[in-house]
């Protein structure tokens, strides 16, 4: 199985910065806008409040200006003013503030009220709410603002005709109060949704996490050695991805690690057998020199159980490198050392390193390749896969056989094509795919060598798959001697740039 490729972009980066607490996340983004929208809302009513109220007192205002404006009548051709004492006293002391009032005859001039009281600016328009010739503005009289209501009232008898302009302003007091009542209404309303809302949306995120804190829960409780699945129905749909890719990974977790127990007890069971033969021929090799210390047939015997030691040693040394290079393969090559790699040249090098024990064998090695073909691998890993391959077959080709290394390119599937291929005892068909496992030997290979280790072919696989290759055995059977021989195909995946 090709491991899954592993991304460059977090190794690149460096340690991710910490997202903090998913709650407060969810409790600042829901309640930060929530609060700007009751904000906004808060702000809105108060303006509409604010506007009604003026609405009502400027209706209030009008009305006392209606009511002055009553009082002003002609008399011998004078404008004149019947303000009572009464009348003027309630005008001029107000329970919530002061009114002021001022009557300007037909012809501008003065004729009851406050002199003073300021004139209509150009700029204000006459108000289109009311049936009237009224005018609306807001204006400082003694250090104090004042809303004043300007009111132009026809006058007319016998002698003459003109409009009298009646002014009633009044301070602000009544309508300040009242503003301030409306702003602290609404704030209070809107603080108390607002808090309400703030309970609803902390008891509601809590709710809604209670699965995340019990899969929380869940893992911390988890012993070491469980590696279980985790059962997707316990969380909501958005989280099953997570709780899935998890399972996902703790199964090639425990795949990993049952291939590691497998392979320790597989190598600790190789090993025991030329260590103990070691210890063994180290024993007699003492008990002999100790038994004759000057008889020279003992010296004799001696060096033969040397040898022995030696070449045990090395048979050793061999598998426990092999146990080293599929370990390493198993888990395959990191990404930092993928990159643009030459088949034809490793191919090539393996040959040329190889060729001598080929000749001193009488086998014809030979090598056919017609393209440069560029793979993404690991250099030294595609060595060891083709070296084991061709030690395979200078081992079981008998002398005077062939041996074919061959790379092509294969114009159906657009893939890179290594080919071994050897004239020797071949692998029967019912032993080609038992032959990948560690330490299986077929039975014909097993007569011809006996000490061999059994890892060449399941090294192979391991690398092959780790560079996403396939690798399949078949028999040759055009070979000049008739034997079946051997063919050893893999089929490589060429980069993306090559194959558009």
């Amino acid at each position: 199985m090709t491991p899954a490729p592993v991304s460059t972009d977090s190794v690149k980066a460096g340690p991710a910065k910490s997202l903090g607490s998913l709650r407060s996340q969810l409790l600042r983004w829901l309640l930060i806008p929530l609060l700007l929208v009751v904000a906004l809302d808060a702000f809105s009513v108060y303006r509409n409040a604010l506007n009604v109220a003026d609405l009502a007192y400027d209706r209030t205002l009008l009305a006392s200006t209606r009511a002055l404006a009553e009082r002003v009548s002609v008399v011998d051709g004078k404008v004149v003013a019947d303000v009572p004492y009464v009348a003027l006293d309630s005008f001029e002391t107000d329970t919530l503030g002061r009114i002021y009032y001022k009557v300007t005859g037909t012809h501008g001039e003065f004729i009851s009220g406050y002199e003073d009281l300021p004139a209509i600016p150009s700029d204000v328009p006459r108000s289109e709410i009311y049936p009237a010739l009224v005018r609306f503005y807001h204006a400082t009289y003694h250090n104090q603002p004042v809303r004043i209501a300007a009111l132009y009232q026809p006058m007319y008898d016998d002698s003459m005709r003109g409009i009298a302009l009646i002014q009633v302003a009044e301070t602000m007091d009544a309508r300040s109060n009242l503003t301030r009542k409306i702003l602290f209404s609404t704030l209070w309303r809107q603080g108390l949704l607002v808090t309400v809302a703030a309970l609803l949306v902390w008891f509601a995120v809590r709710f809604v996490l209670r699965p995340l804190m019990q899969l929380k829960a869940a893992v911390e409780a988890r012993a070491t050695t469980d590696l279980a699945d985790f059962d997707v129905n316990q969380v909501h749909k958005e989280v099953r991805p997570l709780v899935i890719a998890m399972n996902g990974y703790m199964g090639r977790l425990q795949a990993l690690i049952t291939g590691q127990r497998r392979f320790i007890a597989d190598a600790s069971h190789q090993l025991r057998t030329p260590l103990t033969v070691l210890k063994t021929q180290a024993e007699l090799a003492l008990r002999e020199l100790d038994r004759n210390p000057n008889d020279a047939h003992a010296w004799k015997n001696l060096r033969e159980i040397v040898v022995s030691i030696a070449g045990t040693t090395d048979a050793t040394v061999h598998l426990a490198n092999r146990l080293l290079m599929q370990a390493r393969a198993e888990h395959g090559a990191a990404e930092s050392d993928i990159e643009p790699v030459s088949l034809t040249d490793v191919t090539r090098q393996v040959g040329l390193e190889q060729a001598p024990a080929a000749v001193k064998k009488q086998i014809d090695l030979s090598f056919d390749a017609t393209d440069q073909l560029i793979i993404n691998g690991n250099a030294l890993l595609l060595h060891e896969l083709i070296s084991n391959l061709l030690d395979n077959a200078i081992h079981y080709t008998p002398a005077g056989g062939r041996i074919t290394l061959r790379v092509r390119l294969d114009s159906v599937t657009q893939q890179a094509v290594l080919e071994v291929e050897d004239s020797g005892i071949g692998i029967a068909e019912e032993d080609r795919e038992r032959v990948f496992s560690s330490f299986y030997r077929a039975p014909s290979a097993q007569q011809q060598n006996p000490s061999g280790a059994g890892l060449g072919l399941s090294i192979a696989r391991d690398i092959a798959a780790a560079h996403g290759a396939q690798i399949t055995l078949s028999a040759v059977h055009d070979c000049k001697d008739q034997t079946p021989g051997l063919k050893v195909t893999l089929s490589f995946p060429l980069p993306l740039s090559l194959n558009s």
